[in-house]
This record gives structure tokens, C-alpha cells and sequence, in this order.
């Protein structure tokens, strides 16, 4: 049971200057100067002067907490290797490739990502807090025993598992454009964790994962729940998927806690998918996160354009604390990325609808997945089809 009631005007923001001490490298694809970027934007914005809004340094995850989901072995390679300053690789556990540097301090970088989560799942579950985001989390893809996607410790995972021990049970739900895949596999088979990921189709898509009868095993049957899209799904698309999926199984799972990993490579600008969203469908997913009224974890995830994750998150975290946002950036952040060669003014992007072939064949592979869910998943938990309420 939680400790404390979630007092409705209580939210944190865990952040830390020192993620500025680490890069992946200058021709990484994962940019760590979006988290400043992000926090830049908030603070033009006044989004972190309203009462209420507490501003929580991230700390460092214990090495203590990691085991009970990563590999002991793994773990100490990576936290070796961290400490080397000659770069080394084991493929083994996915350490070293292109894809997951090994750079100075990267067991420091990864501890802090799983720190944050673990403070924010806290602050929500002693605290009282309504809705604690760790912009730095997010890293869905660190398996057990291997880093993969840009990720190497599995923040979601380790801060679940604490929830869990705890004794409270945990609706997970993933809208990054990349399946959620090291945290299905943590909770594939137990009935505690509902996990649901929003995602583009693994056919030709990394992790190629993720489809529909991905349901779970033994008694986790029906607890792990997944809805691809096709490439070139926009808004549109997505609302329908989140109304008809999300918001039942919610309602029918009852979580005492919501974690949310809010990626935004969804975006139609994002330079390593293929989506049509805008940051419209995060704002919708932010209003119907606080609907539900549930006690809210919310992490960051993907996103590979940095002024979109800046302006992305921001409206994320307009619409939790419920502040009222222009559509036009402040002049002080238009400054800051005049000067990286952006010239955008524009905080909310300019409504967007897919081209009319590309949006018939998303439809129909979304109605395709639907009817799978609504005949194989939703019968496990008493659920109509049809019934979005």
C-alpha cells in the first residue's frame, strides 16, 4: 500500500547538472545536452517557480539494487570497463559497438539514469508526491545480462521492482517509437506488472519485437501487452490505439502506481523513425495519464532531434503541473538554439495529417492488431471492445 495520499498539487522534477559530464560522443545519436536543453526551456518558461513544484538533484542508484534484474557479471564488466580509460568492448554483453559506447564514467552515467527513476518511484510512493518525472530515464532496452539501444542499466526495471517490493501493483505503459523490450522481459511472467508498449512495427524496425501475441507466460498471461504501428502513423492513429487499448486495460488492471516511459521519437522530425506525430500526442498522452488519477512515475526515453525533446518534454510537464503554455518559445531559448543553427520558434508543432495511402495502411494494420487484442487479451480481464470510458 502506498504510505501517504498523493497530494494533487505536488509534483517533482529529479534533474542534475552533472549529466553534463558525459557524452556518447560527438557523432552519437543519443545527444545528452537535450536534458539541459529541457531544463533550459522549463525555466524560461516558469514551469519550475509554481508552488508545489519541487526541483530534486538525481542521485545515484546503489549498486545493490541493480541485481535483482541485471546480471551480477554484467554488471561488473560494465562498471570495470567504466573505470578504464583505454576503450574496451565485450559483444557478449553488448558493451563497446557503435551502438553502446564505452566512454569515461559510463557505470556513473548509468547509475544515475536508474537513481532517478528509483527517487522519483519513491517520492510518489512515501512522499505523496502526484507526479515525479526523471527526464533521465528511460533506457528500456537494457536487458539482463546485455546493453542494447543506447541503453546499459534499466532504470524502469530497478524502480518497478522496488514498487513491487513494496507491495504495490505497477501498470507500465511505453509510448517511445521503439518497443519496450528489456522491461517486458523483467515482467513477462508475473501477474504485479501490467506492461503495455505503443510502438512502431518491429517487423523492419529495432528491437524487432513487440507484436500482439507477445502476451506473457504462465501467470503473466495477459499482462504483457503490445500494439504496433505501421510507419507514417500519425495522431490520429495513435489516439485510437491509446483509447482502445490503454485506457481499458487500466481501468481493468487498477494500478497503485503508474510508470510511464514518454520517448518522443515519435515525432515525424525525429531523424532515426519513421512516425508522423507531433508533440500534440504528448500533451493528449499527459492529459489521459492525469485523468486516470492514478499516482504518476513518469521517465523520459527517445528522441534523437534535441530542440524536439526540449520543446516535448516541456509541454509534457505543462500539462502535469497544469500551466496554460504559448505556442511560441520564449526569446531567451530562441537565443540558445539560434545559435546551434536552429531557427525555430515554434514550441507546439503545426498540426500534421499522414499522406492519404500512408494513412490508409497504418489504419489497417492498427485494426488488424486490435481485433487480435480484443480477442485474445481483452476476454483475460472482463473487458469489452468497444468500451473506452
Amino acid at each position: 500500500m502506498l504510505k501517504t495520499p498523493t497530494n494533487p498539487d505536488s509534483w517533482a522534477l529529479i534533474y542534475s547538472n552533472r549529466f553534463e559530464r558525459f557524452s556518447f560522443g560527438e557523432e552519437h545519436p543519443f545527444n545528452i545536452l537535450r536534458y539541459r536543453l529541457t531544463y533550459e526551456l522549463l525555466c524560461e518558461l516558469g514551469l519550475l517557480d509554481s508552488p508545489g513544484v519541487r526541483v530534486v538533484e538525481c542521485p545515484l542508484a546503489p549498486e545493490s539494487a541493480l541485481t535483482g534484474f541485471h546480471a551480477a557479471g554484467y554488471v561488473a564488466t560494465l562498471k570495470e570497463f567504466s573505470l578504464d580509460q583505454t576503450p574496451r568492448a565485450n559483444f557478449r554483453y553488448g558493451l563497446g559497438d557503435m551502438e553502446n559506447p564505452v566512454f569515461p564514467g559510463v557505470f556513473d552515467w548509468a547509475l544515475l539514469g536508474c537513481g532517478g527513476s528509483m527517487e522519483a518511484a519513491r517520492l510518489v510512493a512515501e512522499d505523496g508526491v502526484r507526479v515525479a518525472f526523471n527526464m533521465a530515464g528511460g533506457y528500456h532496452h537494457a536487458h539482463a545480462a546485455r546493453a542494447s539501444g543506447f541503453s546499459y542499466l534499466n532504470d524502469a526495471v530497478v524502480a518497478i521492482q522496488d514498487l513491487v517490493r513494496r507491495g504495490l501493483r505497477v501498470a507500465y505503459v511505453d509510448i517511445d517509437a521503439h518497443h519496450g523490450d528489456g522491461v517486458q522481459e523483467a515482467f513477462y511472467t508475473t501477474d504485479q506488472v501490467l506492461t503495455i508498449s505503443l510502438h512502431e512495427s518491429g517487423e523492419d524496425f529495432f528491437p524487432h519485437t513487440g507484436f500482439p501475441h507477445e502476451l506473457g507466460e504462465g501467470v503473466g498471461y495477459g499482462y504483457s501487452v503490445n500494439l504496433p504501428f505501421r510507419s507514417h502513423s500519425d495522431d490520429l492513429i495513435f489516439e485510437q490505439g491509446f483509447s482502445r487499448v490503454v485506457r481499458p486495460m487500466l481501468k481493468a488492471f487498477r494500478p497503485d502506481i503508474l510508470v510511464t516511459q514518454m520517448g518522443v521519437d515519435t515525432l515525424r522530425t525525429d531523424p532515426l523513425t519513421r512516425l508522423e506525430m507531433t508533440t500534440g500526442t504528448i500533451e493528449y498522452a499527459a492529459r489521459e495519464f492525469l485523468a486516470t488519477g492514478i499516482p504518476w512515475v513518469c521517465l523520459g526515453g527517445g528522441g534523437y532531434d534535441k530542440i524536439n525533446v526540449a520543446r516535448s518534454w516541456a509541454l509534457l510537464w505543462s500539462t502535469i503541473i497544469g500551466i496554460e503554455v504559448p505556442d511560441l518559445l520564449p526569446p531567451g531559448f530562441v537565443s540558445i538554439i539560434r545559435q546551434m543553427g536552429c531557427a525555430d520558434r515554434h514550441l507546439r508543432d503545426r498540426p500534421h495529417c499522414a499522406q492519404p495511402n500512408d494513412f490508409a495502411r497504418a489504419q489497417e494494420l492498427l485494426e488488424k492488431n486490435l481485433a487480435i487484442l480484443e480477442r485474445r487479451l481483452f476476454p483475460l480481464h472482463a473487458i469489452v471492445p468497444g468500451d473506452c470510458r
